[in-house]
């Protein structure tokens, strides 16, 4: 088969890795239309699952990608002038270049021609390939090529964010929420590397303004933030990339969904697929599971349509659970006042909860106190399945005993 990626992000990269292992006699080509190293982004995350999903399918990639990760279990908010922490589960970040590199360079060992500065849009989609994958991102210019036949949908947030680096290390998966004159605003922080971290800055629209965020320079925005941010980041500074004019790259989130995933030969994988609210963290291990749902399925149909069809299929149904958290994460950010006057274990945990479609509508100390109870009684089950056999076998052994 002749393949065509277009974009070189993790999604169109994992996926021509997985074709050449299946059969190495696949003529695939990635073009990305940026220059080698020039990714946008700091750091990106995922959780201990998906490297076990990775090392079934790739080991050696797998590997790479571990050995140039860095992991976390334990999460700290910062609210006012108080913090709480919570342990929780295995996190994982990695350098956004990082990654893409560990791809390229297995992807061209494997036979994979990887061209940079090879944009490629609707009106020169690639000729003579029996597929064309359209990883070109969320405002694909192949999806736009046939918006109607696609059905795509794009829902834009209401709160404004920025994507921002720091020289702070962060030891634990970091949040902090700062009051304002003008409202509140917040950040997310996790390390991805052994002297940089991610750091997320989000607001509402009136903060935003209120701030004059919104007609600030990126210098004197950033500034801003690391004054508002000074203990969490310990001093150290936020670093970003300004537009060509020197303005800061505050936008608004926007949710794509698609009616179809594929026309004729070309396909969407990734975020020209799907977007996922990045206060869930899943938007890589998504684009990697695409990668190896349609490989998958291309591997086990003979017909291409089939084939699509099936990982069309596939990817829908195993996406609702996320979109699903995606959705109801957006919302608990946007209607944080609910919630930031709680108590300090109340409000991180609610901050946990935050995908739970029942939390919208119970007042937040009514749910957190249904929660608590729920745990323990989940606890009381687990150590009521832990007890069992060992009573049964003590009480057996006396009953034993007495007959004897």
């Amino acid at each position: 088969m002749k393949v065509a990626c277009v974009g070189g992000g993790p999604a169109g990269l994992y996926f021509s890795i997985l074709m050449k292992l299946r059969d190495p006699s696949h003529d695939i080509t990635v073009y990305e239309r940026d220059p080698a190293g020039s990714t946008y982004g700091w750091g990106v995350t995922y959780w201990a699952g998906l490297l076990d999903t990775l090392h079934r399918h790739d080991p050696v990639s797998a590997r790479a990608i571990r050995e140039n990760s860095v992991g976390w279990s334990d999460g700290v908010a910062y609210v006012r002038d108080r913090t709480t922490a919570h342990h929780g589960d295995q996190g994982f970040g990695i350098g956004r270049h990082t990654l893409l590199d560990i791809l390229t360079r297995r992807a061209r060992s494997l036979g994979v021609r990887v061209e940079f500065r090879r944009p490629v849009t609707g009106a020169t989609e690639p000729a003579g390939a029996d597929l064309v994958v359209a990883g070109d991102g969320a405002n694909s210019g192949l999806r736009g090529r046939h918006a109607g036949h696609f059905g795509t949908d794009i829902a834009d947030g209401r709160n404004k964010y920025i994507w921002l680096g720091t020289t702070k290390v962060f030891d634990a998966f970091t949040f902090a929420f700062v009051e304002t004159a003008h409202g509140w605003i917040w950040c997310y922080g996790y390390r991805y590397g052994e002297d940089h971290s991610t750091c997320v800055v989000e607001c509402s629209p009136d903060t935003w303004t209120g701030l004059g965020l919104h007609e600030a320079s990126h210098a004197d925005g950033l500034a801003l933030l690391q004054r508002l941010f000074a203990a969490p980041l310990d001093g150290h500074p936020l670093i970003g990339r300004p537009h060509a004019d020197g303005s800061a790259r505050w936008r608004t989130f926007r949710t794509v969904t698609n009616r179809a995933w594929y026309r004729d030969n070309l396909v969407l994988i990734g975020d020209a697929a799907h977007t996922t609210h990045y206060s869930i963290g899943a938007g890589t291990t998504l684009a990697l599971e695409d990668a190896i749902a349609l490989s998958g399925a291309l591997h086990t149909s003979p017909r291409l349509q089939p084939a699509l069809a099936r990982y069309e299929r596939e990817r829908r149904s195993a996406l609702l659970p996320t979109q699903s958290a995606a959705r109801y994460s957006a919302r608990w950010y946007e209607n944080l006042p609910r919630y930031i006057d709680l108590a300090p274990p109340e409000m991180f945990a609610l901050l946990g909860q935050r995908h739970s479609p029942l939390l919208p509508h119970l007042p937040p100390r009514l749910y957190y106190r249904i929660d608590r109870a729920a745990e323990r009684l989940e606890a009381l089950r687990a150590l009521k399945r832990w007890l069992g056999p060992r009573v049964a076998r003590t009480v057996g052994r006396g009953l034993e005993r007495s007959f004897r």
